[in-house]
C-alpha cells in the first residue's frame, strides 16, 4: 500500500543537524519518538513538518529515505528578538530550573516549547525559538508499515496504538 491522504505510517527515523553532522536528540524527546522506537501519524493531516510529509507521499512499507530539509522547510529561521520574560510559575516540565532547559509554556495559542535563557527567583527569560530553528536538517527515514486509517482514527484525527496516540 502507497502513503495518501488517511493513511497510517509507521516509520524510524535518525535527525541530523547537516551543518555540524551531528545526531540531534531534543531533552524531551521520548522513546517513541526517535530512532528508538518507530513513529506513527496520520498523513494528510498535518501531524508533521509539510516537506516532509510530501516527501513520503507515494512510498510504501519498506522503503528508504534520505531527506534533507532547509530551515524554512524545518522549524523556520531564529529570531534573534524571540525573549520573553514569563513568571516561574507558568513555566511546566520541572520543578528546580536551571538555563538551557527546556520547559513548556501555556499560551494563547496552545502549549510552547521554550529554552531558558536567564534564571530569577520569580522571572525567568525564555526563547521561544524551536530549539531546531535556524537549522538544516537531514532525516533518514525507514517505512515499516503503511495501512488505511480506521474510522475511529479519522473521526478523532490521529493514528492510535504503539507510536501514536493511545486513549
Amino acid at each position: 500500500m502507497q502513503i495518501s491522504k488517511d493513511t497510517v505510517v509507521q516509520f524510524h527515523y535518525v535527525l541530523s543537524d547537516i551543518t555540524s553532522g551531528q545526531k540531534v536528540e531534543l531533552e524531551n524527546s521520548n522513546k517513541k519518538s526517535n530512532s528508538d522506537g518507530p513513529l506513527l501519524y496520520l498523513h494528510g493531516h498535518q501531524q508533521m513538518l509539510a516537506a516532509l510529509e510530501q516527501a513520503m507521499e507515494g512510498k510504501q512499507a519498506g522503503d528508504e529515505l534520505d531527506i534533507n530539509l532547509t530551515p524554512e522547510q524545518a522549524y523556520g529561521e531564529r529570531d534573534e528578538n524571540a525573549i520573553q520574560s514569563v513568571q516561574v510559575k507558568h513555566l511546566m516540565g520541572a520543578k528546580k530550573w536551571k538555563v538551557g532547559m527546556t520547559a513548556v509554556v501555556q499560551t494563547e495559542h496552545g502549549q510552547r516549547q521554550v529554552t531558558i535563557v536567564k534564571m530569577g527567583m520569580f522571572k525567568a527569560d525564555v526563547d521561544t525559538n524551536h530549539p531546531l530553528a535556524g537549522k538544516s536538517l537531514n532525516f533518514l527515514i525507514n517505512i515499516t508499515s503503511v495501512r488505511p486509517a480506521t474510522t475511529e482514527e479519522l473521526a478523532h484525527g490521529h493514528a492510535h496504538g504503539e507510536g501514536g496516540h493511545n486513549h
